[in-house]
């Protein structure tokens, strides 16, 4: 799956191949972000997500698959043999009922996974952060990036910090794209920082609560003219909580 959607892509091309990762960002540290996950499809990453209860991941809908995905936890590195991996397979997806393919709204999706996760020190819950998000805030996201673009993936898992945007400056840059209110926007702090082809579903995490999940972005990856979009978190608070008690 791509960050850009269809009508996106029409109107501003495709992603272009520096974007297989983690546009700008560092390594992040081992079992630093350990509610991330990986969304497989026959060993390959497409997707992250994040942990949000022992057995289901918080994703964006876009990332959605006929099949089955494998979902892989307690990751650094998704080619080493790390015994701190967990893996489950997502036996349900449920995305949030107002999603369409063709639209950028209501980007988000839970995953139940087959069984509970063990909570270990390379595998946690992350919690959601409600309330307002004021604009400069100073958030993260992070990724294993995407094989689709030039067939390689980080050696490790990538993170870069966020400053968030107001939605006018965002909606601004851009132009014809719709920028709702359960919408957030973000930038790095270099020239050319962000998330990119393959980070989708990934947390934007502020505060130390998942504040966004990664959605879609410009033609190129990680540029501030067109600002990374996330699904905001809180704006979704009531729906996850209803699909979490009744599942």
């Amino acid at each position: 799956h791509k960050l850009l959607l269809l009508h996106i892509l029409a109107s501003l091309g495709p992603i272009g191949a520096d974007g297989s990762h983690i546009v700008g960002g560092r390594d992040a540290a081992p079992q630093s972000r350990p509610y991330m996950a990986s969304l497989q499809i026959r060993g390959q990453h497409n997707c992250g997500g994040a942990l949000v209860r022992e057995d289901f991941v918080l994703t964006a809908a876009h990332c959605q698959i006929r099949g089955q995905y494998t979902v892989v936890l307690g990751a650094d590195s998704l080619t080493a043999n790390e015994a701190t991996k967990q893996e489950f397979r997502a036996v349900r997806s449920i995305p949030h009922p107002d999603y369409t393919a063709n639209e950028n709204e209501n980007d988000i999706m839970l995953l139940k996974l087959s069984s509970r996760a063990s909570l270990t020190q390379a595998v946690q819950l992350i919690g959601l952060k409600s309330g307002r998000m004021r604009a400069d805030g100073q958030c993260l996201t992070a990724g294993w990036g995407d094989v689709g673009d030039n067939g390689t993936l980080p050696e490790r898992l990538q993170e870069v910090n966020v400053t968030i945007l107001p939605q006018r400056t965002c909606s601004r840059r851009w132009r014809g794209v719709p920028i709702t209110r359960t919408m957030v926007c973000g930038v790095g702090a270099g020239s050319i920082q962000g998330f990119c082809s393959g980070d989708s579903g990934g947390p934007l995490v502020c505060e130390g609560g998942a504040a966004g999940v990664v959605s879609f972005s410009g033609r190129r990856c990680g540029n501030p003219r067109t600002p990374d979009v996330y699904t905001r978190v809180s704006s979704f608070s009531d729906w996850i909580a209803d699909v979490l008690r009744n599942n």
